[in-house]
């Protein structure tokens, strides 16, 4: 492991531990379609209270990281096949660009090392196999709404 991932490790630590989330993501009725709302918690917590996007969607939740974040949404929806859609909304978080990463593997998957391609983060690598991102990247497509924090704009998409 090299000095600058160990470093990062024991900043994210250091960050969760000065400044606690709440909430990390909320299941909905839906199979669908899922909500990540990017280091927008604010947003998440007004669309897990909203009934009409709750109702219709599969899970809401945030992406924080370009890596452990990612793998963890590759994971989900290796194990939810129902799911075909992923909104991808809110703000990103300085520093990690976990949005544009996460629109990069859906157009260009990862390299030989897990590195995915063209993501712009200091540490997109992910654990998640080829094989696995492969299955992802047919199973959902990916609507990009980064910025997007307008409550009602996102209610439109989920419907």
């Amino acid at each position: 492991m090299t000095f600058k991932k160990k470093f990062d490790d024991a900043a994210g630590k250091v960050c969760e531990a000065l400044i606690p989330v709440k909430h990390e993501s909320f299941e909905g009725e839906g199979k669908e379609v899922a909500v990540c709302t990017l280091g927008s918690i604010d947003l998440l917590e007004k669309i897990s209270e909203s009934e009409t996007i709750m109702g219709k969607v599969a899970i809401a939740g945030r992406l924080l990281s370009e890596n452990k974040g990612i793998d963890a949404i590759i994971d989900y929806v290796s194990a939810h096949p129902d799911l075909k859609r992923i909104i991808v909304c809110g703000r990103e978080v300085k520093g990690h660009m976990a949005g544009q990463a996460l629109l990069a593997l859906y157009k260009n998957g990862i390299d030989g090392q897990g590195r995915i391609i063209g993501a712009a983060g200091p540490y997109p690598v992910l654990l998640s196999s080829q094989e696995k991102v492969e299955v992802f990247r047919r199973q959902v497509t990916i609507t990009d709404m980064i910025g997007v924090i307008a409550l009602e704009k996102i209610t439109l998409l989920v419907a």
